[in-house]
């Protein structure tokens, strides 16, 4: 099988682009709430995000700039109030996220225009999306400023709202009852639906079972199906 291989250097911004969202897939959406100084809520969604510690609790926004290259609300918002919630985007919310992703005029409140609602956060001032099965709120760890406008934010996650009925009493979030999705290259997306588990193995299993014939698929992926 032969591959094409893309030096970064040589390519303009919008082919890597393309690369990078084709290539890392799915990657889970952060439907973003903020407020600006005046207390309006701001809603939009990212799909450049990921946790990345949990002690301290980091999670990573990279924040695009508008399409006249200025600053998004978003970004302006939690560089004026130093929070944000990231609200988890459920199967059932997707269209309504997509609404909140239409570049309103500043100031509009995407989230009445989608019909939605908000609710209180428990320790800072940026409220969540009522709608949503899960919500991290977040404090402004560390702002990069990258060299073209765009940002890098990391986010230190202070409290979190999971909806009672995807939680077991041990913490754990049922990923059937969550039903995230997640963006996938250009305008697709993908279900987080269909699920497998697969064991992590250790040295010695991996030495007990190793076959060096040609590869097949694990005994270990059993496909879940969905909990209806």
């Amino acid at each position: 099988m032969s591959k094409k291989s893309f030096d970064f250097a040589d390519l303009a911004g919008r082919d890597q682009y393309k690369l990078l969202i084709g290539t890392v897939v799915p990657r889970p959406i952060a439907w973003v709430t903020t407020v600006d100084g005046s207390g309006r809520v701001n809603a939009a969604p990212f799909s450049f995000f990921n946790v990345l510690s949990s002690e301290p609790a980091i999670v990573a926004l990279g924040l695009d700039l508008k399409a006249d290259g200025t600053a998004k609300d978003t970004t302006r918002n939690i560089r004026e109030t130093g929070e944000f919630t990231v609200n988890i985007v459920s199967n059932a919310l997707v269209e309504a996220m997509t609404v909140c992703a239409i570049p309103f005029p500043h100031g509009t409140e995407e989230l009445a225009e989608a019909g939605l609602t908000t609710a209180p956060g428990l320790k800072l001032r940026c409220p969540y999306i009522k709608e949503a099965r899960a919500a991290l709120e977040c404090r402004l760890f560390q702002d990069i400023a990258l060299p073209t406008g765009r940002a890098i934010i990391l986010g230190e996650v202070v409290a979190a709202h999971v909806d009672d009925c995807i939680l077991t009493e041990r913490l754990h979030v049922d990923a059937h009852g969550l039903d995230a999705v997640g963006r996938m290259g250009g305008e697709a997306y993908a279900s987080t639906r269909y699920l497998f588990d697969l064991k992590r193995l250790t040295v010695e299993g991996w030495a007990a079972t190793h076959d060096p014939g040609p590869r097949r698929p694990h005994p270990a992926w059993t496909p879940r199906g969905r909990k209806d």
